[in-house]
């Protein structure tokens, strides 16, 4: 239920919006709720049932944890996820979910006694110590995430001095970063200020420094200084960003989308 709430969070905050990653959300959070159900009554059911809802339940918080880490290292349907304390906490939860329903299937299964060779009480004893090295590996993955980090919000002086160019995505003209990618711009922000602060930077990273105009870019560039004292570049007004899922250019997957507290659209010169 705990992991199924984080999702269904994020899912509401935005995540609906990524085509694909939002119908699998909610999916998660729907099977998440449900299987917490059966884990519940299977307290009072009978022995077969109770082996089928709390293995049920360990395998789809051991899937849901691979899904996440799957997300953070290669990406899935094109979105690539990001280190967030959600993210980390909702893992751990799964962890702790495998772990505790996989050892009631084993009590259930105890009870049925699924195998003439072993006695009821061997077979849950042999497969304990197989729950414990699945958690713990399972947990070593997660942990190996989160200490490598992902990047911050980027470096200042790798983009500063970049020029600004124009690409056609669509028809549209977009305007794009000294690699091609397209900038998009945050509609909570103001002329002065960026809301896009801690993991939504991550999700965003920031343009730094003030650009140059390159061919076609007619719009007035400046600067604003962001929350952390570094300096971001704006156009006409507009703080400007890329976004981590867009991966080459002509790319624009973070057009018109909510997500990180507002509506995001890729900047038109």
């Amino acid at each position: 239920m705990a992991s199924g709430a984080i999702h269904l969070d994020l899912y509401l905050t935005g995540y609906r919006t990524i085509p694909t990653i939002g119908w699998l959300f909610l999916l998660q959070v729907i099977a998440a709720f449900a299987l917490a159900v059966l884990a519940l009554a299977a307290l009072w059911l009978p022995g077969p049932a109770s082996l089928v809802a709390n293995a049920s339940g360990a395998l789809f918080a051991l899937s849901t944890l691979g899904g996440y880490l799957l997300s953070l290292r290669v990406g899935l349907f094109g979105f690539r996820e990001v280190r967030t304390t959600a993210g980390i906490v909702a893992g751990v939860i799964d962890v702790a979910a495998f772990a505790a329903l996989a050892v009631a299937a084993m009590d259930a299964a105890m009870t049925l006694g699924v195998s003439s060779r072993f006695p009821r009480r061997v077979l849950p004893a042999a497969l304990l110590p197989t729950v414990g090295v699945v958690s713990v590996v399972a947990l070593a993955l997660l942990g190996a995430d989160v200490a490598v980090g992902q990047g911050g919000s980027g470096s200042p002086s790798a983009s500063a001095g970049q020029v600004l160019g124009v690409t056609r995505i669509n028809g549209t003209p977009v305007l794009t970063n000294a690699k091609g990618l397209t900038l998009y711009w945050f509609a909570p922000d103001t002329a002065s200020a960026s809301h896009c602060t801690g993991d939504c930077a991550v999700y965003w990273p920031p343009v730094f420094g003030k650009p140059m105009a390159g061919a076609g870019v007619t719009g007035r560039i400046g600067t604003i200084t962001r929350p952390d004292g570094t300096t971001q570049a704006t156009y006409d007004g507009h703080p400007l960003y890329t976004y981590i899922a867009d991966s080459a250019p002509g790319q624009a997957k973070g057009n018109k989308i909510n997500l990180n507290g507002g509506l995001w659209y890729q900047v038109t010169p």
